[in-house]
């Protein structure tokens, strides 16, 4: 999809750009690292969060195409808009279409939600992070979700029955189902949003990574 670089105009600016590939790979890393290191997958989390915070007041004051009265439509008009892209019938926009600024709304919902229900697990089971004193110290278990007490357990001498007494802090479990429920929605909102691009960039002959990438597209005509 060839594009003429002598023609492309500044669409996306610094911060937009920087947000978004941010916000992908802290989401990337969290994700992957949930089970295996705590550190890492935590300020992963913090790191979405603060990008998230961030983007909310450039959608008010930031340049023409970052902001949401730019790209965020009625539901009604984005589904109308969606249908018109699936024929390959649907018009170009410079900014984001009413199907991304829909989908933008709700992969920052999802994320945000994502965040919230991870702080909220994390003061539980660690008794740490911002909402630590949310719970009391009787009610924490020294271990998100009751992960690391579960791995002691399997290691521990089987014939042991005051083992099988031990249970997860039951706010700790309630918190991890939710925490991994958001955050698998979002990935599957990720990989929509991913069809999302590549089928538009066939519908318009237009590399929209790569726009993201730059910041540069080509010109209405």
């Amino acid at each position: 999809m060839p594009d003429d670089d002598r023609q492309d105009i500044p669409v996306w600016d610094p911060f937009i750009r920087l947000f978004h590939w941010s916000l992908a790979a802290s989401f990337l890393v969290a994700y992957l690292t949930e089970d295996d290191f705590l550190g890492l997958h935590v300020w992963s989390g913090y790191v979405a969060g603060i990008l998230i915070v961030l983007r909310l007041p450039w959608g008010f004051v930031g340049p023409r195409h970052a902001r949401f009265s730019n790209f965020v439509r009625r539901p009604a008009e984005s589904i109308a808009y969606m249908r018109q892209l699936l024929a390959l019938r649907a018009p170009r926009h410079l900014g984001h279409s009413p199907a991304a600024g829909a989908m933008i709304v709700v992969l920052m919902v999802a994320v945000t939600l994502t965040v919230l229900s991870g702080l909220a697990l994390y003061g539980a089971g660690e008794k740490a992070g911002p909402m630590a004193g949310l719970f009391p110290a009787s009610a924490v278990d020294d271990t998100v979700g009751g992960h690391a007490a579960s791995q002691r357990q399997k290691g521990a001498d089987h014939d042991d029955d005051d083992d099988d007494d031990d249970e997860d802090d039951p706010m700790a479990e309630a918190l991890e189902e939710v925490h991994e429920f958001f955050a698998d929605l979002t990935l599957g909102l990720v990989a929509f949003h991913l069809v999302g691009v590549a089928w538009t960039s066939f519908a318009h002959r237009e590399n929209l990574v790569r726009a993201m990438i730059t910041g540069r597209k080509r010109p209405d005509i």
